[in-house]
Order: C-alpha cells, then structure tokens, then sequence
C-alpha cells in the first residue's frame, strides 16, 4: 500500500516549525515510516507532484504572490495542515497590521518601496480552507505528531479551549505572577503540555487566545499584581494582532 504524499511549505515565517520537524530525532523515523515526504525546501531540492495527500504550511500571508501560492497548495492537497504560530494566528508578522501599509513597505525598502509588494498580514485559514492547526512558537512536536496521526486517520483533532494554566497546575510549576512576571498563560490556548513555564519562562500567547476567557479572573490578577493594562495588551498583540480580521469578518448577526 502506497504511503500518503507529505509535502511541507513555507511563507513569510522564521522556519523555526521546520527545524523542529527535521530535528524531531529518533520519533522522525517512525513519522517517515507512515509517510512519503515529496517536497519539504529545508532538507530536500525535489518538487512534489501536482497532487498530494497532506500539505504542511509554515508562515503567514503577506504579499499578493503569496495569496495565490497558497491557493494552488491548497487545490493540490486533500488535506492542508497550518502549523506554527504564524500560519495559524498570523504570528509576529501580524504586528505589522498595526501600521498603513505604505508606511511599512518605506521602513523596510526605503525610496523603492512601491516596487516591493504587501498585503495586511493574513493567517492561513484567512485564505484558504485548513483541516488542521498546530498551534506554536515553534510547534510543540508531541502535538504535531499527535494531529498529523488524525490527518493521516481521517480523525478529528481539537485544539484545547481551555487555558494553558490548567496545563502548568498540573505540571506543579510555581505561578509566574507570584515571581513577579507578566504571562499570558490564563488566556492562551492549552495543549503545549506549559513548555515554556516548564522551562522558566513566560507564555506569550504564541498559541492563540482562547474563545471564552476568563475574562473577571483576568482583571482580578491584573489588579492584584498592579500591572499596567498597556503592557498586557502590547504583550497580547505580539502574537494575537491577526485575531481582529477574524473577529471583522464575522458575519454580523440578524436582529
């Protein structure tokens, strides 16, 4: 029996998700094992064919060039999987939304700017149909091997609801507030097990908010360790900016 056909792609990213997939290790060989792997730029030159099973996409939109790339991805894939934080939120790039356009294409490409192309920074699913996320900065590689199982079983895979706090109780770690640090954990989306609380440090949100914050506990922790609203909120906006073009295009409801 034939192996599914894996292709992996990149756009306006770090391809620091990649790297995490090419130095997975020892569970890299059961994960080849299951799949054929036809293009993947950070470890092999071979274009893939017109039609593959599973695409795997790093990075966000954010040229017109890209806009149409990712179409024809996703017209050869029967399946497309956004990964890492940028494909699935938009990442850091979608800093760039809160400036006019032109004033960023002049700050990157000085007096030639307008022969540079750019759109408002788009995370995948803003483009295309996505069957799957892995969310992350880079992606968690146990849950990356977790939702490529479901892609490659024809099963459903959810990305956790519920705050990444849950994940660091359990994992005993000591409150980064009651060390004096500002973390977006009480609002991130769970399912990276709290690596970085895990490894002393903050969360940064790099996971995606979740849809129904706690949002009376948050303020209550807020003004309990008197933290300026404007440093949660740039905070926020670091990984997060692109969650307003989803929440712009809604549809609006019918009264």
């Amino acid at each position: 029996m034939a192996k599914p056909k894996v292709a992996f792609f990149d756009f306006a990213c770090c391809e620091g998700c990649q790297l995490q997939v090419a130095n997975m290790g020892e569970m890299l060989l059961d994960v080849l094992g299951a799949i054929d792997v036809v293009e993947f730029r950070e470890v092999m030159s071979e274009i893939g064919p017109d039609k593959i099973d599973v695409a795997i996409v790093e990075g966000s939109i954010t040229d017109h060039h890209a806009v149409e790339r990712i179409k024809k991805i996703r017209e050869r894939a029967s399946i497309l999987i956004a990964y890492g934080a940028c494909a699935c939120i938009g990442g850091v790039n979608g800093m760039k939304n809160n400036f006019k356009l032109d004033d960023i294409r002049k700050e990157v490409y000085g007096k030639d700017y307008k022969y540079f192309d750019s759109v408002e920074t788009r995370a995948v699913h803003q483009v295309v149909k996505v069957d799957y996320k892995v969310n992350g900065c880079p992606v968690y590689i146990p849950e990356f091997v977790k939702v490529l199982k479901a892609a490659l079983a024809g099963l459903p895979y959810e990305v956790p609801d519920y705050s990444v706090c849950v994940e660091c109780k359990l994992n005993e770690n000591v409150c980064m507030y009651d060390r004096g640090l500002t973390c977006l954990g009480p609002v991130t989306k769970a399912g990276c097990n709290s690596w970085c609380i895990n490894n002393n440090n903050i969360c940064y949100g790099c996971r995606g908010m979740v849809s129904n914050p706690n949002e009376n506990g948050a303020k209550d922790v807020i003004a309990k360790y008197n933290i300026p609203m404007d440093l949660v909120v740039n905070k926020m906006n670091m990984y997060n900016k692109c969650r307003e073009i989803d929440q712009r295009e809604q549809p609006k409801k019918k009264h």
